[in-house]
């Protein structure tokens, strides 16, 4: 049985099963086993999120290394 039969046979035993809590210990499964998280931006934060992307593809980036000594010298100026 391939991926595509097997979510066919389980979409059509799920559909015929009435027990509320068996539906309900089906979900917390699949719940559990989501493979991505969604993220809900707020304008500000996809702004930001598509400029700084912009500016990346410019080449307009630096080390995680080098940031990190920045942070570190700024933080020692205060």
């Amino acid at each position: 049985m391939n991926t595509i039969q097997l979510k066919q046979e389980l979409i059509h035993r799920i559909s015929r099963i009435e027990d509320i809590d068996f539906l309900n210990a089906i979900k917390t499964i699949l719940d559990y086993k989501k493979k991505e998280t969604i993220i809900e931006l707020t304008a500000d934060q996809e702004k930001e999120l598509l400029f700084a992307s912009k500016e990346a593809k410019k080449g307009n980036v630096i080390s995680q290394s080098k940031m990190d000594q920045k942070v570190d010298e700024w933080l020692n100026e205060k």
